[in-house]
């Protein structure tokens, strides 16, 4: 049993892809939860699923700084999926700028290899891409993972789709937590990012409503893969 009373979750290192059951959790709960996967005896990849706009790559973030509040500084980093978009020079070339964030606009193949690594870990530092939302560019080479960190979190859209070569992950992962959030404060925070990014109001809801509502659906199909559920 957890502090919190909540029954423990199965992770990779016991049965890979298996959950003993799935839990709904807080975001402290939640936080306290990944303060216990970092004291395990070997490291934690954390992967965190969720719809465009549930507060992903935010509780990740809070994840990372609560763990190194803990345990020290660098015990935590994070590797988001966001790393993994094509370029928008790719995209232009396959005619898929338009749809930009549904799932065959990032390298899925790269991906899963990334989480690969970083679940087994050697004496390497291990890089990986991060995403500018400035520029709307994936950046290669900008997250360094050394051997010493004890917890991975890895947010993204697609953690848990069932097929190939996405279904590879769920056995990789220690645990993966699915990120849920009333659809209408998630479609208000799609607005308020896309506004941020130069979309005038119309824009921004015409793209969180017809683009990023289809894939919101494809991944709220795949919740119930996920270990725990977090109210965001």
């Amino acid at each position: 049993m957890t502090d919190d009373g909540e029954r423990e979750q199965v992770g990779a290192g016991d049965r890979p892809g298996t959950t003993v059951d799935q839990v709904t959790t807080t975001v402290d709960q939640a936080v306290a939860r990944a303060i216990e996967l970092a004291c395990a005896d070997r490291r934690a990849v954390l992967g965190i699923a969720g719809a465009p706009g549930a507060g992903k790559s935010t509780l990740a973030r809070r994840v990372v700084v609560a763990v190194d509040a803990a345990l020290g500084a660098g015990t935590a980093v994070q590797v988001p999926m966001d790393g993994f978009h094509l370029s928008n020079g790719a995209l232009d070339a396959l005619g898929r700028r338009d749809r930009k964030g549904a799932i065959d606009t990032f390298d899925a193949h790269g991906y899963v290899a990334l989480v690969r690594r970083l679940a087994a870990p050697d004496d390497a530092v291990i890089w990986a891409p991060d995403f500018d939302r400035r520029v709307d560019e994936p950046i290669a080479g900008s997250i360094a993972v050394p051997p010493s960190v004890r917890l991975v979190v890895s947010e993204g859209n697609y953690l848990l789709d069932d097929t190939t070569p996405w279904s590879d992950l769920p056995a990789m992962f220690t645990e993966t937590w699915f990120c849920a959030v009333d659809d209408r404060v998630r479609v208000d925070r799609l607005v308020g990012r896309h506004m941020r990014h130069g979309r005038d109001h119309d824009a921004a809801r015409a793209w969180a409503v017809e683009v990023d509502g289809v894939n919101a659906a494809r991944v709220a199909a795949t919740a119930t893969r996920a270990s725990r559920t977090v109210q965001t």
